[in-house]
Formats: structure tokens, sequence, C-alpha cells
């Protein structure tokens, strides 16, 4: 099969695609026909070396884990059937043709491809943090980078639970967050007192979804480092905030609240935004994308 692969460490022009022995699914597994991969930043900290101290890439490594495709071979004891659509995180590399299925749920009739592959990430991603600064209905949260993949479906589920948001982003996208319930701010200098002016009543919360400063001012508009989370600037401890790179969620937890919130995408509920979709070939320009920080939304490789 042709799979996107690298054997070293380094920028996007590591990667090429190659022709790679097919996965089989084993008992209790299952085997997608990969429609759709998804693109994470985390993919990007692996292929340039960033996490080899604790999660070495195995050469010829095939990147990616968030995968929808069809279920094309089913091993004994499988939760799932050939024939199904589905929607999950993949084991062993999903910018690839065929991949093997982790925790999957079904994807609903009417959901494309692509929206649905942007769901699993972003969406565990986002609600694991709201859980974890405790956020409650009336309240008011601060996300930063609030356009991007997981920022913008942090901002719907903070919504839906009935708090305002004040979301940070570039000119360009405000328009974007307004139209899924957010107050736009810009980046910058000036941000304090623009966060300020957009919520003379205060922040309860700080989501920090991209990693490009403002905790500074975050710290200031909380007086202190409580109910401060992000999951992109590594240098926050020494700020004294935290840090959420995973959380304690059960399989079948993370797995149901997968379902709902594929259920509302499809529903209409939840808007998932594309960045852009690219080819296996083009697998580094779609890396290259997402490490900009600048992709407005979720960035999509189809086999």
């Amino acid at each position: 099969m042709r799979a996107v692969v690298f054997s070293e460490y380094g920028g996007p022009e590591v990667l090429e695609v190659q022709d790679v022995p097919e996965p089989h699914a084993g008992p209790g597994q299952v085997r997608i026909k990969v429609r759709a991969a998804g693109v994470n930043p985390y993919d990007t900290k692996i292929r340039r070396g960033f996490t080899k101290d604790f999660a070495p890439a195995k050469f010829p490594a095939v990147p990616g884990f968030e995968v929808a495709g069809v279920v094309d071979e089913a091993g004994d004891g499988a939760a799932f059937a050939v024939g199904d659509e589905v929607v999950g995180w993949s084991e062993g590399g999903a910018y690839a043709e065929y991949a093997l299925g982790g925790n999957l749920a079904r994807k609903p009739a009417g959901l494309s491809w692509e929206q649905a592959v942007g769901v699993p990430v972003a969406g565990e991603t986002a609600q694991r943090v709201l859980d974890l600064l405790g956020v409650r209905s009336g309240e008011t949260i601060l996300i930063h980078g609030a356009a991007g993949a997981v920022g913008s479906v942090a901002v719907q589920l903070a919504k839906a639970a009935g708090l305002t948001v004040v979301g940070t982003a570039s000119p360009a996208n405000h328009e974007y967050l307004r139209s899924i319930g957010a107050i736009p701010v810009g980046y910058g200098d000036g941000l304090l007192e623009r966060v300020r002016e957009a919520a003379p009543q205060g922040v309860d919360a700080v989501f920090d979804t991209a990693g490009k400063g403002g905790l500074q001012e975050s710290i200031e508009l909380r007086g202190g480092t409580e109910r401060i989370v992000t999951i992109a600037d590594f240098g926050a401890a020494e700020l004294g905030i935290q840090t959420s790179g995973g959380g304690t969620a059960s399989p079948e937890e993370i797995r149901t609240a997968l379902a709902a919130q594929l259920r509302a995408a499809a529903d209409g509920n939840l808007t998932i935004r594309i960045a852009d979709t690219f080819a296996l070939a083009d697998a580094g320009k779609a890396q290259a994308l997402s490490e900009s920080g600048h992709a407005r939304g979720k960035v999509v490789i189809r086999p």
C-alpha cells in the first residue's frame, strides 16, 4: 500500500510516499480503508524528534493517529464489521491507504469524511481542558487560538455550556469567531486592555490552545495562575501554569463523548472548520501548514 513515511527526524522534507506492507486485523482489531486522516501538531512534534525521549518514533514511521474510513477487515471479536464507517484513533499510522483502528466510533450518515476526522482529537482535548478548568454556566472564559481546530471546538462547547467566550485570533478570523458565538480580540500589544474591554466582568478561566504568548496577560487577568491551562506552551511550567497533554478518561468514556460530538456535528450543532485538504504526496505541505500555527481549522489528508 502507499503510505507517508519518515526514516529520520527533521522538517517536512523528510516525509515521502513509499510502498509499504499492508497491516492486517488481528483478534479484536479492524483494518480501515482510510478516507481521511487528521493532521495534528503532535504529528509534527514526533517528526522533529521533540518527543524522542519519551515517545521515540519507530523508523520507518508512518505518521498520524486520527482516522476516518470504512472497515474492510475485521478480526475475531472486533466491535465493528466490514463495511462499517468509523472515526477515531488509529494504531500504527493513519497517513496511508489502510490503517488499523484503535478507539473508534461510528460515523453518522451525512457527515463528511473531512468533518468527521476533525472531531476526535479536537473534541477530546477541548472537553478535557474545559473539565479541568471546572467551567460553569454564567462564567467567562478566554480562549487563546480560538479559530484553530481545538480552539473553535472549545468555543462551541463552552457556549453550549452557558459561558461567555472571548477568543484571541488574527483579524481575518474575527468574523468566523462571531459566527460561532465568541467575542473576538486581536493578538499582540494591547491584549490586556482589549480583553478587559471585551469582558469588563472579568475572566474566570483561560484555555491556551496556541502556545504563542498571552500567558503573562492571562495571569494578570486572573490575578494569579489558578484556572489557566495550556496545551501548547511548553514554557508554561516556569510561570506556574498547568499544561494538559492527556487525560484520565477511560477508552469507553472517550468513545461515548466522541459519538456524541459526531452526532452534534452531523446535526449542525457543532461546526468543524476545514482549513485545507491534501493528497498523500503533499503530506509535507499539510504538516507545514499545521506547524505554521496559521491554519484556519482542521488540516486533512485524503489518500
